[in-house]
C-alpha cells in the first residue's frame, strides 16, 4: 500500500493544535484544504481520528496510539533532511523565532543582535510572547524556533540545554537615606519592596531563595515587567531584589545604585528549549552555538 506522506504533517499538526483554525495557520493552508486532508487521513487509516468538541477537536484513542510513531518518523525525516543543508551564516537570510522571557531580552538578546550583525548580517530574529505555559510559545509545536527563559515539566519532544547562570542583587535609589553602600538583613527586611511578577516561572526562584534563607519582605508594589522598576525606585525608599545582569544594566542610571543582597540567595539558571525536529538542522546548531558563545562573554 502506498501511503502519502504530506498527510503526516497534518496528522501532527491537529494533534498539537487541538484545533482546525489553529493548525490550519499553522500549516499556512485554508481550512477546507485541512478539512480535505484530514478526510483522506481518515480513509487511509480508517479512524475518525478527531472528534469535535465545544471549544476544539479531541484525538480518538487510536490518534493517541499512533501520534508518537508519527511524532517520531517526523523528527527522524528531519534529521536526516535538515542535516545534509548546506547552511552560510554570512549570506544567509534565514528568520529565527525565538520566544525569550523578559529578563533574556533585556539581558541577552541585545547582546545576540549585536554578534548577529557582525557574523551574520542577513538573517533576522523575530520575538515571540513567552507566556505563563511552554505551549504558547509556539515551541512544543516548532513553529517557534526555541524558548529561552527557565523551562519547568518540558514535553518529551523538547531538548533543553543550559545557557547560563545569574545571581541576585538588591537596587536602592542612590541618595537612600538608610542605604550605604550595603545593606543589613535588618534594613532589609524594615525596608518596602518592588517585586516583579513576569511571564513564566522566573520569580519563583527569588521567593523560593528567601524562603531558604528565612528572609522576610513587605512588598509595596507588584510589576509585571523589570524595565519599570528603576522609575519606582528612583522616586521612593523602596528596595527591588533583581538578577544580577539586570542590576547592572539599571546602575547606568545615575539616580540608582547597587549593593550586595544581605545574604547569599544563590543562583538561578537560565536555558534553551528546543523542538527535536531541529536537532541536526545546520542553521539551528550554528544559532545555538552562537547563543552560548554570547551567554558566556556575558558571564566572563
Amino acid at each position: 500500500m502506498r501511503y502519502d506522506l504530506n498527510l503526516l504533517p497534518v496528522f501532527m499538526a491537529l494533534m498539537e493544535e487541538r484545533s482546525v483554525t489553529r493548525a490550519a495557520a499553522r500549516l499556512g493552508i485554508t481550512q477546507p484544504a485541512l478539512s480535505n486532508t484530514l478526510n483522506r487521513l481518515r480513509d487511509t487509516l480508517h479512524d475518525p481520528l478527531f472528534i469535535r468538541e465545544r471549544y476544539g477537536i479531541k484525538p480518538t484513542q487510536f490518534a493517541e496510539e499512533i501520534a508518537p510513531v508519527i511524532r517520531e518518523t517526523l523528527t527522524r525525516l528531519d534529521g536526516v533532511i535538515m542535516g545534509r543543508q548546506h547552511f552560510d551564516a554570512t549570506t544567509s537570510t534565514r528568520q529565527f523565532n525565538i520566544a525569550p522571557n523578559s529578563y533574556v531580552e533585556i539581558v541577552l538578546i541585545p547582546q545576540l543582535v549585536a554578534r548577529l550583525r557582525e557574523l551574520a548580517p542577513a538573517i533576522k530574529v523575530a520575538l515571540m510572547p513567552f507566556g505563563t505555559d511552554l505551549a504558547e510559545t509556539g515551541v512544543v509545536s516548532g513553529t517557534t524556533d526555541m524558548a529561552l527563559g527557565r523551562m519547568v515539566d518540558p514535553p518529551d519532544n523538547l531538548i533543553v540545554q543550559h545557557v547560563m547562570d545569574d545571581g541576585l542583587a538588591c537596587v536602592v535609589r542612590a541618595d537612600h537615606p538608610l542605604v550605604r553602600d550595603s545593606l543589613s538583613r535588618a534594613q532589609y527586611e524594615q525596608l518596602r519592596h518592588v517585586n516583579v511578577l513576569p511571564p513564566g516561572r522566573l520569580r519563583v526562584g527569588l521567593f523560593q531563595a528567601l524562603e531558604r534563607q528565612g528572609l522576610r519582605r513587605e512588598l509595596a508594589i507588584s510589576v509585571t515587567h523589570f524595565l519599570a522598576v528603576p522609575e519606582i525606585i528612583a522616586v521612593t525608599d523602596y528596595c527591588a531584589t533583581l538578577p544580577r545582569l539586570i542590576c547592572k544594566h539599571i546602575a547606568k542610571d545615575a539616580r540608582l545604585k547597587v549593593v550586595p543582597a544581605p545574604v547569599d540567595l544563590g543562583t538561578f539558571a537560565v536555558e534553551m528549549a528546543w523542538h527535536v525536529r531541529y536537532r541536526n538542522d545546520p542553521a539551528h546548531q550554528w544559532f545555538r552555538h552562537l547563543l552560548i558563545e554570547t551567554a558566556a562573554q556575558l558571564n566572563g
